[in-house]
């Protein structure tokens, strides 16, 4: 067995194999239980933390698969400013519903990227591609901590519930940052908490589906914040856009809500921007 990082990793890649895999054969692709933060309309009885983000227009022209693996926590691209032209990077990309969105936005002369590590993702993402007739998009296969891109490659990085699943998120922002031109924009939804995550015992972050569960795995907004400006990213703002209730989330992990007192686990949108020059 290889170190905790590569465990956490591997349980992660498998969840959301199962994940596509379920979508391929009909289902709604929730990771529930056990794993991810989509676990909207679950038996689990989970918290659900995708916020509706996607409108109907948004849903309308995209392969039904494409619309049934989104396992997020909001809509990056809704808040992202894509223009025409731009090059888009998705990080996490599962089944490439945000993928075929930025295509849309930037157009014909844009591209967009998706990067996932799962195989059964990236299999049903390259499928949607082809259903929803989008040229201008490549799905690439690697980890977000070593994005397979050179340096200053892209306009803009969006991500969707995933950067709280790594284990070396300040690699992640790092990456994100050299890959971007200057004066490129970091548009991603991610789950945070507001409050002192070190109140948290152990056993309790542990019960909240570890890592692969969403919460365990995020960030306090304050540090989010900070590990952003320390990666050399200027105009920083993480911005909570809905709080989830902490009685559901203790209830669905079998953990006493009163282990949450004072705090929130929230989905916020981080903004900000690589410096020109």
């Amino acid at each position: 067995m290889g170190s905790e990082d590569d465990v956490m990793r591997d349980t992660v890649r498998r969840r959301y194999a199962e994940a596509a895999l379920s979508v391929g054969e009909g289902g709604a692709g929730s990771c529930c239980g056990e794993s991810s933060c989509a676990c909207s309309g679950s038996d689990s009885g989970a918290s659900d933390m995708t916020g509706d983000g996607y409108s109907a227009d948004d849903k309308g022209g995209l392969p039904e698969a494409a619309v049934g693996a989104s396992l997020g926590c909001g809509n990056p691209v809704a808040l992202a400013e894509l223009r025409e032209g731009e090059v888009v990077l998705d990080l996490g990309s599962g089944g490439g519903i945000d993928v075929l969105l930025s295509a849309k936005r930037v157009g014909s002369e844009g591209k967009a990227y998706g990067l996932d590590m799962t195989d059964e993702m990236l299999a049903l993402a390259k499928k949607n591609a082809r259903e929803a007739g989008a040229g201008n998009v490549e799905f690439l296969k690697g980890e977000i901590e070593d994005i397979p891109l050179p340096d200053e490659h892209v306009d803009v990085v969006v991500s969707n519930c995933v950067i709280n699943l790594s284990t070396d998120k300040k690699r992640v922002l790092e990456e994100a940052f050299r890959v971007l031109r200057p004066g490129g924009r970091f548009a991603v939804y991610d789950v945070v908490f507001v409050g002192d995550k070190a109140s948290l015992s152990d056993e309790t972050l542990e019960a909240v589906g570890l890592w692969t569960g969403c919460v365990a795995g995020a960030l306090e907004k304050s540090e989010y914040e900070a590990m952003l400006s320390e990666a050399g990213f200027e105009d920083v703002s993480v911005e909570v856009a809905h709080t989830h209730d902490p009685d559901s989330i203790a209830k669905a992990h079998g953990v006493d809500a009163k282990d949450f007192r004072g705090i929130s686990v929230a989905s916020a949108f981080a903004r900000a921007t690589k410096p020109e020059g």
